[in-house]
């Protein structure tokens, strides 16, 4: 049973959009704020220093809900992605101060884009795209300028998608050990999968297919623990979550369920912690639980985070953005 924890709110605003937000992504130094919605724009936040936000600048470009922003790391520049209904996926450059042009935009998708996922920045510029059309985008810059490979991955179509992390354990204990590059997807197959990277061909090999969803795989995410275990989480429309794990030397995953009391409620998505050892699962009953794994391997629930005047659903129209902590 969870604990029920109530949360205070560092700070909430108007977002100026005119419909429902989709995704609110503060860039690697927290010092700004990015945020797309149905309205077909995405809206940038300068946040100071006494939780202000100030409102710096509108991306358009989109002709349809936007879905998802995600800002690359630092180390290429002020880059921004955006996915859509409208099946686009554009990279915006901050050209000068709160400036922002479009450097590119890719139009191979022939439905819904629904997720976009920048890869760890030791392995390049590198942007992975999922869409409703069945097929995944991986966008390389590479001798300055864009390539794309487009191949299928799930046949009823691809919700989302999660890098594997750069850092692993023969990393650390053997300079010379190459990592391997790898993603995961969820779709509408009801499945999870892997992919891997061939550097030989070039070409993405679908190295590990896991089952146990019953509807849509809503999130996945890859843990960006370091160490001698790859583990990914997963969250479905038939309201239950997976942790999938793979030892190191071991050619199988395992999987293991969070036991929850809402299990018939639908998940949308899955978040780790920064250090890989707590994940945040949120529901369609608008709660958000914590979860850990025990000295046993158990996953238990830490707590169930509430909120008076919580978020609304999914179904509502909510233009506010909101900061909240324990």
């Amino acid at each position: 049973v969870c604990e029920v924890m109530s949360t205070s709110t560092l700070a909430s605003f108007d977002s100026q959009h005119q419909d429902m937000v989709h995704d609110a992504q503060m860039d690697y130094y927290g010092k700004r704020l990015a945020t797309c919605s149905s309205d077909k724009t995405i809206k940038v936040f300068q946040v100071g220093s006494q939780k202000t936000q100030t409102h710096v600048a509108d991306l358009l470009g989109h002709e349809g809900p936007v879905w998802e922003v995600e800002w690359a790391h630092p180390k290429f520049g002020s880059l921004l992605a955006s996915c859509s209904y409208d099946r686009k996926v554009i990279i915006w450059k901050e050209t000068q101060a709160n400036k922002w042009s479009k450097l590119y935009e890719y139009t191979a998708h022939d439905l819904s884009v629904n997720s976009i996922s920048w890869a760890p920045h030791e392995f390049g510029l590198m942007l992975a795209s999922a869409s409703s059309d069945g097929f995944v985008s991986v966008l390389t810059w590479k001798a300055n300028e864009w390539s794309t490979v487009k191949f299928p991955a799930h046949k009823a179509g691809v919700n989302a998608i999660s890098w594997a992390p750069s850092v692993t354990l023969n990393s650390l204990t053997n300079p010379d050990h190459s990592p391997t590059i790898q993603f995961t997807t969820g779709g509408c197959d009801n499945s999870v999968k892997v992919w891997t990277l061939d550097g030989a061909s070039g070409e993405w090999n679908n190295s590990a297919s896991l089952t146990g969803h019953t509807d849509w795989v809503r999130d996945v995410a890859w843990a960006p623990s370091v160490g001698s275990v790859s583990i990914i989480a997963s969250c479905g429309q038939d309201g239950r979550v997976f942790v999938w794990s793979l030892s190191e030397g071991s050619t199988s995953w395992t999987k293991q369920v969070l036991s929850q009391e809402n299990s018939n409620v639908p998940k949308w998505r899955v978040s780790w912690s920064i250090t890989g050892n707590v994940l945040a699962v949120s529901s369609g009953d608008n709660q958000v639980t914590l979860w850990k794994q025990n000295m046993n391997g158990e996953w238990g629930c830490l707590s169930n985070l509430s909120a008076a005047g919580g978020a609304g659903s999914s179904g509502d129209a909510n233009s506010g953005v909101g900061i909240s902590t324990e």
